[in-house]
C-alpha cells in the first residue's frame, strides 16, 4: 500500500508547486545555456552528458509505457532507429541549404530542430502503426510484438541503401549540443509529470492497476494504450534523432535488442511509474561503465585492454544489479513515488532516529 497512487482532484499528484507554470522553464533555459558554455573545451563530458541525456528521454518516455500504463514494452531501440535514420537522412538532403537572411549557425539550428520533430513524428507514426493492433494483446504477447517490430527496423535499415545498409549512415552534420539534449530532457520529463496528474494519466494508472476492471468502469483502454505508445515513441525518435547528430556515424549496431534490454533495465531499477527515478537510474547506468573502465585503467597495467571489455560484461552486471534489486525491492528504488516524495520522510526517519 506504499506505493499506492493517490490522486487529489484538482490538483497535479506529487509536483511541488514551484515546479509548475512557467517557473521550470525560466530556471532551465539559463541553465542549459550556462552548461553549454562551460562544457565549449570539453568535449569528452559533452558527448558523455548528450549520451546520458539521451537515455534519460528514452527511459522517463518508456516509463510512460512500462510504468504508468502497465504495459511491457522491449522494442524502444526500433523507434529510436526510426528517429535517428529519418532525421539523419533528412538533415543529409538539406547540408547544403541555408535560410536566407540568416546567420548560418541559425540557419542549421532551424534545420536540425525541423530534422528532430521530422524523427519524431516518424517514429510516433510508426507507434500508432505497431501500437493500434497489438496493444490489445497484453502481457507476453505485446513484448514479443515490440521486440519483433525492433529487429524488423534493425534489419530493413541493413538492407537499405539510402541508411547506408551494415556499414551506417555517415556525414550528419553534427549539430547537436548539451543544451538541446538537455531541454528535450526537461520537456520529456515535463509531458511525462503532467501526463501523470492529469484525467488522461489517471485513466493509464487504473489500467495499470486492474485493466479489466478500468474497462468495466467505461475506460477506452485500447485508446488510452495506444496514446500513451505514442507519446512515448515519438520522444524515443526524438532521442534517436539527438544521437544521430552527435556521433559521427550510425549503424543497426547501435538499436539492437540489447539496447532496448538497457532501457527496459532503467525503467526497473528506478521503479515502474517513477519519473525520478528512471532518471536517476539512467544516469547510474550510462556512468557505470565509464567508472567500470576507470577502475580497469587504475587496478592493472592491462586496464586498457580490459576497458575495451566493459561493454562485452556491461549486460551480465546489469544482469546481477536487477538479481540484487527484485530481491532485496522488487518496486524498484521509489515504486511509483517520486524523489521528492521519498526525501522528506527518509529526512524525518533519519531525524528521528538521531533523536
Amino acid at each position: 500500500m506504499d506505493d499506492a497512487v493517490v490522486v487529489t482532484p484538482g490538483k497535479v499528484p506529487g509536483i511541488p508547486a514551484p515546479l509548475r507554470g512557467l517557473f521550470p522553464l525560466l530556471v532551465a533555459l539559463p541553465v542549459l545555456f550556462g552548461l553549454q558554455w562551460a562544457l565549449s573545451d570539453a568535449p569528452f563530458a559533452t558527448y558523455l552528458l548528450s549520451v546520458m541525456g539521451v537515455n534519460v528521454i528514452l527511459a522517463v518516455s518508456l516509463n510512460i509505457v512500462n510504468g504508468m500504463t502497465g504495459q511491457f514494452s522491449i522494442g524502444h531501440a526500433g523507434f529510436m532507429a526510426v528517429g535517428a535514420y529519418v532525421s539523419g537522412v533528412l538533415s543529409l538532403a538539406l547540408k547544403e541549404v541555408a535560410i536566407s537572411g540568416l546567420p548560418v549557425v541559425l540557419s542549421d539550428q532551424l534545420f536540425f530542430v525541423a530534422a528532430l520533430l521530422t524523427g519524431g513524428v516518424a517514429a510516433a507514426v510508426c507507434g500508432f502503426l505497431v501500437g493500434l493492433p497489438s496493444l490489445r494483446l497484453r502481457g507476453d504477447y505485446l513484448a514479443i510484438v515490440t521486440l519483433g517490430f525492433g529487429e524488423i527496423i534493425r534489419v530493413v535499415v541493413q538492407n537499405t541503401e539510402v541508411f547506408g545498409r551494415a556499414l551506417g549512415l555517415s556525414g550528419t552534420p553534427q549539430t547537436s549540443s548539451v543544451a538541446m539534449v538537455g531541454f528535450w530532457v526537461f520537456v520529456v520529463v515535463l509531458v511525462s509529470r503532467r501526463i501523470a496528474g492529469s484525467s488522461h494519466g489517471r485513466s493509464l494508472w487504473a489500467i495499470r492497476e486492474d485493466e479489466v476492471a478500468a474497462e468495466a468502469m467505461g475506460v477506452d483502454t485500447t485508446g488510452y494504450k495506444v496514446r500513451a505508445f505514442v507519446v512515448s515513441s515519438f520522444f524515443a525518435g526524438v532521442a534517436g534523432a539527438l544521437f544521430a547528430h552527435f556521433v559521427p556515424i550510425i549503424n543497426p549496431n547501435s538499436f539492437t535488442f540489447v539496447k532496448s534490454m538497457e532501457i527496459v533495465v532503467m525503467v526497473v531499477l528506478g521503479g515502474l511509474g517513477s519519473t525520478s527515478g528512471a532518471i536517476l537510474a539512467a544516469v547510474f547506468l550510462t556512468l557505470l561503465p565509464e567508472g567500470m573502465r576507470s577502475a580497469f585503467t587504475a587496478m592493472s597495467e592491462e586496464g586498457s585492454s580490459l576497458a575495451q571489455q566493459v561493454d562485452q560484461i556491461r549486460m551480465p552486471v546489469y544482469g546481477v544489479l536487477l538479481v540484487v534489486l527484485m530481491l532485496s525491492r522488487p518496486q524498484g528504488l521509489f515504486g511509483t513515488r517520486e524523489l521528492w516524495d521519498v526525501l522528506p520522510r527518509w529526512m524525518a526517519r533519519r531525524r528521528k532516529g538521531q533523536s
